[in-house]
């Protein structure tokens, strides 16, 4: 059975940083597609970053390159988001998720059409002075 826990959200003022933490039981990592989302109160659930497992490209939404960065060990299991210098604009509830290596879709295609099997239940990130 696949589950997904995400941790590390909380408060932190604007120009802080955070890092999230999703620990994947039940799958090998290495083969899955992964993706981290987010959702604003009010918004639809955007894909922030997306790793493609048909090619291995990595997809990062226009509003936090050069911010946010994807790392995955795959030895523990886990998938991480690094957030630097945060806006009040990233506020929202993040969650992870992940696809198993059954469909040809590129990182763009992941984040867009968001058709991950599995999902985290969510940790919420609020950037505010």
């Amino acid at each position: 059975q696949v589950q997904l826990v995400e941790s590390g959200g909380g408060l932190v003022q604007p120009g802080g940083s955070l890092r999230l933490s999703c620990a994947a039981s039940g799958l090998f990592l290495a083969s899955y597609a992964i993706g981290w989302f987010r959702q604003a109160p009010g918004k639809e659930r955007e894909g922030v970053i997306c790793i493609s497992s048909t090619d291995g490209s990595t997809y990062y939404t226009d509003s936090v390159k050069g911010r946010f960065a994807v790392s995955v060990d795959v030895a523990n299991g886990t998938i991480y988001l690094q957030m630097n210098s945060l806006k009040p604009e990233d506020t929202a509830v993040y969650y992870c998720a992940v696809d198993p290596p059954i469909r040809l879709a590129t990182s763009q295609r992941m984040c867009a059409t968001q058709p991950f099997h599995y999902w985290g239940q969510g940790t919420q990130v609020t950037v505010s002075s």
